[in-house]
């Protein structure tokens, strides 16, 4: 299986001056514990890092430090997760060899090999998948008003799941979707969304409570605090 992770985004809503996959978490990037669990993916054969051409130093050094046991390139970025994805589609379709790709965030750091092998095996038998976890929480949905935020629905609960990556493909399905995108000026946040507007069914595996996107500060603590259990030797 092919993987891209996209890693071109910069650190605004963390509060960093650089590209928050830079920022340390328990002395490592954070994109070293990305890399790092997907390389560990027994399925997982060949790995593009999508980032700014400004970043490939330090995501260079990255790389040599964690010596993944596979090949791991890295392609231009673009100024958004949706271009980014674009360009590493367009990459792997020009091969004509890749069948199938898995999307995996940079930022969610904490994704185990497991869930990787699992999006793997399941994407042998659809053609578009994402991991994703129902959701506890009661979700409302809004309408901005004169007199403020008025709710106009509560969702059943039972069929909301909450998105997260990897996300997997059919690759030359993919790549056809994106250049619909571009043709039609679609703007999406998730790549199963290009699928959904084109009417292609996406299936859902589930994904892992702890497979958290890190955006926030708060979000780096709770990683912390998932790490470091994690590294904590069985008794």
């Amino acid at each position: 299986m092919h993987l891209l992770i996209p890693a071109a985004g910069s650190g605004k809503r963390m509060g960093a001056t650089v590209n928050k996959l830079l920022l340390p978490l328990l002395g490592r990037p954070i994109l070293a514990w990305t890399l790092e669990a997907a390389a560990r993916a027994c399925s997982i054969e060949w790995i593009g890092i999508l980032c700014q051409p400004h970043d490939w130093p330090a995501i260079e050094a990255i790389v040599a430090a964690v010596a993944p046991a596979k090949p791991v390139q890295l392609l231009v970025g673009g100024a958004t997760r949706q271009e980014s994805v674009y360009r590493g589609v367009e990459y792997l379709y020009s091969l004509g060899t890749v069948e199938r790709v898995l999307i995996h965030d940079g930022a969610r750091c904490l994704a185990t090999p497991a869930l990787f092998d699992r999006c793997s095996a399941a994407l042998q038998q659809v053609d578009g998948l994402v991991a994703a976890i129902p959701v506890k929480d009661t979700i409302k949905v809004t309408e901005s008003g004169p007199k403020g935020i008025q709710i106009q629905a509560t969702p059943e609960r039972s069929r909301l799941w909450a998105a997260q990556t990897p996300q997997g493909f059919r690759l030359p399905l993919l790549w056809q979707a994106h250049r619909e995108a571009l043709a039609q000026g679609w703007q999406v946040t998730d790549d199963a969304a290009l699928f959904e507007k084109l009417g292609w069914p996406v299936y859902i595996v589930e994904g892992e409570e702890s497979n958290l996107k890190l955006t926030t500060p708060l979000d780096m603590l709770l990683a912390a605090q998932i790490l470091q259990q994690r590294l904590v030797p069985a008794p």
